[in-house]
């Protein structure tokens, strides 16, 4: 592969943010491009083999797309190692807020991402400001999902917005690990 311009890169972490597939047109739209340049960038990055085009004109990003912008390829070892129990000492311990714990823990990426489906936002809202979960989630190995966690902790959402997303994420890559061959 050719070096990769910059343009280039912005759209791969663009789709990879976005999570969900895209056309030309939404991602000409978000990067301030021409959609002719867009379209051409994106018929560079399929013929590379970093996205794919769908029938109806999706583009989605591929572990190629990924590994360009950085990320490791995610192999079956990898997903077993994040995916696999934690001790009682490295699994992740939940608080109200400093010197507040609330009991419950999670031993597991699956386990925590089903207890942060019914957490109560502040405590989600506490985690996230400090950096907690992709702090964990990194530990366990997943640089990916770490950045992603990062990526939403800078989007400042709150609330149920923000507990919505962070499981929606997690849920999004604990499926994807599952399904490593």
């Amino acid at each position: 592969m050719e070096k990769m311009s910059e343009t280039k890169a912005n759209i791969l972490e663009l789709m990879w943010v976005n999570e969900e597939p895209l056309i030309s047109k939404q991602i000409a739209e978000k990067l301030g491009l021409k959609p002719r340049a867009a379209n051409m960038h994106l018929t560079w990055l399929a013929k590379e083999g970093c996205v794919t085009k769908s029938n109806s004109g999706e583009y989605t990003l591929t572990a190629s797309g990924r590994e360009a912008i950085g990320f490791p390829k995610t192999d079956e070892k990898l997903a077993r190692k994040v995916l696999s129990k934690t001790s009682k000492e490295k699994a992740f311990h939940f608080y109200k807020g400093i010197g507040q714990p609330t009991g419950v823990m999670s031993d597991s990426l699956n386990d925590f991402c089903e207890k942060l489906k019914t957490m109560d936002v502040k405590i989600v809202e506490f985690h996230t400001e400090r950096g907690d979960f992709e702090t964990w989630v990194s530990s366990l190995g997943d640089a990916e999902l770490a950045k992603r966690l990062k990526v939403i902790r800078g989007t400042k959402l709150s609330d149920e917005a923000l507990r919505k997303k962070t499981y929606e994420s997690l849920k999004t890559r604990c499926n994807e690990l599952l399904n490593i061959e």
